[in-house]
């Protein structure tokens, strides 16, 4: 009994959100402390009932006791009325050992009520703190729920992190490319203008030429004409 009450102050005593921050699952530790003292509450339930009952019956030999004085007291009474004085005298002889009895009896129900009267104290304390760590665990595992909520809103929040860092890389290797491409494009149009002079290029040979072959006529049909006019 003494180590179920030394196990429950110490539960009760002790600081029980640094007990829970030692251990993975918490709300297993305190279902465990509660399943722990309900089984130490039958125990002390059970002892409670046992000294219940030791009181009754140490109520109920006083109660008897008493009863059989008062009743020697009248049959000795009723002896004496009647004339027989060794009647009476052999009632109240049983008296007298009857309330030496009665003393002890007393003594004993004493005893038998001031224990019941604290186990009964203990009993319900008990019972009271039980309630009141349940109340705490219903508020505890509230306050899990919340936790554990907010630790998946934290990892969401990583997760959303890190696809933000990959939209940015991504958007980087886009601009590389898009960079990339552009400059290819501008080389493309650099080369194609090259081509394009030099075609200009070798078609303006080829009219140099015509065109000089067209002036050669012309001197030539001049020159006739000079000899035609006898200007030579």
């Amino acid at each position: 009994m003494a180590g179920i009450l030394s196990r429950f102050k110490d539960i009760m005593s002790s600081n029980i959100n640094a007990l829970l921050d030692k251990v993975e699952d918490p709300m297993k530790m305190i279902d465990q402390y509660l399943r722990n003292l309900e089984s130490d509450l039958g125990k002390v339930k059970a002892e409670t009932a046992a000294v219940m009952a030791e009181e009754t019956r140490a109520k109920r030999e006083l109660d008897e006791c008493t009863d059989a004085i008062n009743k020697m007291q009248a049959y000795a009474e009723k002896a004496l009325l009647a004339g027989n004085e060794a009647d009476a005298r052999a009632f109240l002889e049983k008296k007298s050992e009857l309330s030496k009895k009665l003393s002890s009896l007393q003594q004993t129900y004493d005893i038998a009520k001031e224990n019941s009267t604290k186990m009964r104290a203990m009993h319900d304390k008990i019972v009271k703190d039980i309630a009141e760590l349940n109340s705490r665990r219903d508020q505890l595992k509230a306050k899990m729920a919340v936790a554990e909520t907010q630790e998946k809103l934290n990892k969401i929040g990583s997760s959303i992190d890190g696809a933000m860092g990959n939209m940015s890389k991504f958007d980087e290797m886009e601009a590389k490319i898009n960079k990339k491409l552009d400059t290819a494009n501008a080389m493309a149009e650099l080369n194609s203008s090259k081509d394009s002079s030099n075609i200009d290029d070798l078609m303006a040979k080829y009219d140099t030429q015509t065109s000089g072959a067209s002036s050669s006529e012309t001197d030539d049909e001049l020159a006739a004409l000079k000899a035609k006019l006898g200007l030579q």
